[in-house]
């Protein structure tokens, strides 16, 4: 048997095999402590020896009999540490009085044996009360429908708390959050950055006596950190060990969902991949078995089309970052279609008829609105695409898309982004840049900027690739859209120019295409 210290009772009051057990006459402080339960059979029972123990009355008798008052005295004087009655009706005023004198804590219970039984299993039988939750629990988790949710459900069910998947940072990835800002920190020191952290399990002690067990999921990721945890609202020690154990069990089951669902969503990305690769590389017309499986895909391939490339980088897992791209689309109003590709995805929005140029600008504006909320998880390079009609349309635009991308990724100022609506003209007046004559005036041109506080040279770069959007360009570096203002003033002062004049704004976005080049970042 488990060696047991005892058991607050404040702690049986919050378990939930504990949640109908009313509490009629109150706790003192500190909460005292069980060590053992005693089973009488109704009022007129004479326990003697009671040290550490709960007495529980499981058969019902009359509440306003003299019978209640003398067993709270005996119990009070044999050393018991609280008395259950067979019922959850309010005490009389003399007995409630004679409770809070005697320091005799009274609680009450429609099922005062079911009562019992479970708080002897909590304060002394703990290798039983393991057993049997480790097997409800692996019942109910292998039974459990509707992926890693309906786990997390059947567990959190059967332990009566709940239960959330963790990331390293200690926020909830699925379920509810259990933790707030300083908990949280307390988790990431925990887990740490080692690989070993990321496979052991741990528990952390938290604000107001709570506990947090956790336990690694296993993933066929080497870098995939992620938990299933659960909080305890009190240190109660039977119950820790077995949540810990049940949690072992609730942890491969859903490492094993995580894994039925990788393959299930590889297997898709697989197959949107093949799909748009006989749509690109076909020189020709589209074959009937290649349109039935976009119509399958819900892919419309008549219409017209608009292509965005986004480039993450060979170390983003674009698989498994495609429903954060989704989101990020969707909360700019887009629904597009989203294809992994190689480092990053191609993503298309098809509309019945020619869009005009406010349409396409407005869309191409919303794209980067999305590359700017996705950000801080996965900085991206981002190409949109002229809108192009029919299926040789659709890898049209994705083509111009892609090189827009590769484009915007030496795009600093810009934020990485290129539309292709601004390519064109634009493009062959900036090969005329580089050329020997165009470099020294531009150099001269913006020399009063070198030196000065502020970066101003980009600044100013920002702000024309931006159309002299003074939010725009707050938002690509990230500073107060005042301190911009206040900057490109200066910059106007400092140049003796008119930025508002369309020549000079021209001559001076030229002049910084060919003078500027990006810098680490600073402290604005």
């Amino acid at each position: 048997m488990t060696t047991v210290h005892g058991v607050a009772l404040a702690a049986l009051l919050d378990h939930p095999d504990w949640a109908e057990v009313a509490v009629l006459a109150p706790l003192p402080e500190p909460s005292p402590v069980v060590r053992a339960v005693s089973v009488v059979a109704d009022l007129r029972s004479r326990p003697e020896q009671l040290p550490g123990h709960l007495l529980a009355v499981v058969v019902s008798g009359d509440r306003s009999d003299w019978r209640l008052d003398a067993l709270l005295h005996r119990a009070a004087a044999a050393g018991a540490r609280a008395v259950l009655l067979p019922t959850t009706e309010p005490l009389l005023r003399g007995s409630a009085a004679l409770a809070a004198r005697v320091r005799m804590p009274v609680l009450g219970s429609d099922a005062p044996l079911d009562a019992a039984l479970a708080a002897r299993a909590l304060v002394a039988e703990g290798e039983r009360y393991t057993a049997e939750l480790v097997l409800r629990t692996t019942e109910a988790c292998v039974r459990a429908r509707a992926g890693v949710d309906g786990v997390l459900s059947a567990a959190g069910a059967v332990l009566g708390r709940p239960v959330a998947l963790l990331d390293g940072s200690g926020s909830a990835v699925v379920g509810a959050d259990l933790l707030d800002a300083p908990e949280r920190a307390a988790v990431r020191e925990a887990v740490g950055a080692s690989a070993a952290s990321a496979r052991a399990a741990f528990r952390l002690e938290l604000t107001g006596g709570a506990e947090l067990l956790a336990h690694p999921v296993p993933t066929e990721q080497s870098d995939t950190r992620i938990w299933l945890a659960v909080r305890l609202p009190h240190r109660l020690p039977v119950e820790s060990a077995a949540v810990a154990a049940a949690l072992s069990v609730a942890a491969a089951v859903t490492g094993q969902q995580l894994s039925v669902r990788r393959l299930a969503v590889e297997r898709d990305a697989r197959s949107r991949a093949s799909l748009l690769g006989e749509l690109l590389h076909t020189p020709g017309e589209i074959s009937t078995s290649t349109r039935r499986r976009a119509l399958d895909a819900g892919w419309r391939l008549d219409g017209w089309h608009i292509g965005v490339q986004l480039d993450a980088g060979p170390d983003v897992d674009a698989v498994a970052l495609r429903p954060d791209l989704v989101a990020a689309l969707a909360e700019q109003g887009l629904d597009p279609v989203v294809v992994e590709q190689g480092d990053g995805w191609s993503v298309w929005t098809t509309v019945l008829r020619e869009p005009e140029a406010a349409e396409i600008e407005a869309h191409a504006a919303a794209v980067r609105r999305a590359q700017r909320r996705l950000a801080p998880a996965v900085p991206t390079s981002v190409g949109v695409g002229r809108a192009h009609a029919g299926p040789l349309g659709l890898a049209r635009t994705l083509g111009e898309a892609g090189e827009a991308a590769r484009l915007a990724a030496s795009r600093v100022p810009s934020g990485r982004f290129l539309h292709v609506d601004r390519l064109g003209l634009g493009q062959m007046l900036l090969a005329w840049t580089r050329t020997d004559t165009f470099q020294p005036a531009a150099r001269s041109l913006l020399a009063p900027l070198q030196g000065q506080p502020g970066d101003l040279l980009q600044i100013l770069t920002t702000y024309l690739d931006a159309e002299s959007s003074v939010t725009e360009t707050a938002a690509v570096l990230g500073i107060h859209r005042n301190t911009v203002a206040t900057r490109v003033r200066r910059i106007q002062e400092l140049l003796d120019i008119d930025l508002a004049d369309p020549d000079e704004r021209l001559a001076l976005h030229l002049a910084c295409r060919t003078t500027w080049t990006p810098q680490p970042a600073e402290e604005w």
